[in-house]
């Protein structure tokens, strides 16, 4: 069950929110009998849910009988700040970077425990990958979330180091391997991985830093996957950086005027 709740004593409200958070990355269709298994909900009361929400819009319904979210709910994500205006701000060096490389270049920011991508440049030359925008892959298993992951609280840290998953059979799983790594990241200022999350593809990500008057702040990761036989990653480095740079000025900017 995904909400890890009983349907007793929950307001309409909560039953519906529950319905919704059903649905993730590794669930983006499911059946009505699937629904009401992940939220915890009575099958009458997901039918009853699920008819409303679809005819809202926030869910729609295809032709094979199963639920995926809709594109009302697409269009209110975009208005969140971390959508709006870091993929607005950090577009053209997204650009620059995949112009410059052609491979797949992306941006995160941590939720929670995971790295969720708000932007994501590819053409038909990068090799495939599983991150898509809107998707919220395991920080220890991506190059962008070691970045965040490196840059994060401590309480964070030791739930990731608790809770490590292999995605595939080079994540890394051992905490103190990955606390290595992570002490690594912070020294050089950059994050690599190799078939920790896709086979065949190797992650090089930076972080996104923002000057504040307390201090500097990760605000977001840089990546960039290429395919796993190439050797020259080294000088993705400094392109990632000169980019990551722009958009921490641009950001600093920003918020000067809000």
């Amino acid at each position: 069950m995904a909400g890890g709740a009983t349907a007793a004593g929950r307001s309409v409200t909560s039953r519906a929110l529950g319905v919704l958070d059903a649905f993730a990355s590794t669930h983006p269709r499911l059946t009505l009998s699937e629904v009401a298994e992940r939220s915890g909900t009575p099958l009458t009361t997901t039918h009853r849910l699920l008819a409303e929400l679809v005819a809202w819009g926030a869910l729609s319904r295809r032709p094979d009988g199963r639920y995926e979210i809709g594109r009302k709910l697409w269009d209110l994500g975009l208005l969140a700040p971390v959508q709006l205006e870091l993929r607005q701000v950090a577009a053209p060096f997204l650009l620059d970077v995949h112009t410059a490389t052609r491979d797949t270049v992306h941006l995160a920011v941590r939720d929670g425990l995971r790295a969720l991508y708000v932007e994501r440049i590819s053409g038909r030359e990068s090799v495939p990958v599983v991150s898509q925008v809107g998707s919220r892959l395991p920080l220890h298993a991506t190059g962008v979330g070691k970045v965040l992951l490196a840059a994060a609280p401590d309480d964070v840290l030791e739930q990731t180091l608790r809770s490590l998953t292999r995605e595939t059979r080079h994540s890394v799983v051992d905490p103190r391997v990955l606390s290595r790594e992570l002490a690594d990241v912070r020294r050089r200022g950059a994050a690599r991985t190799s078939e920790e999350m896709s086979l065949g593809a190797t992650s090089v990500a930076v972080p996104v830093t923002v000057e504040r008057p307390t201090g500097p702040v990760v605000a977001a990761a840089l990546g960039i996957v290429v395919p796993v036989h190439r050797r020259d990653t080294a000088r993705l480095v400094p392109v990632l950086q000169v980019a990551a740079r722009g958009i921490g000025r641009a950001l600093a900017r920003a918020a000067e005027f809000r």
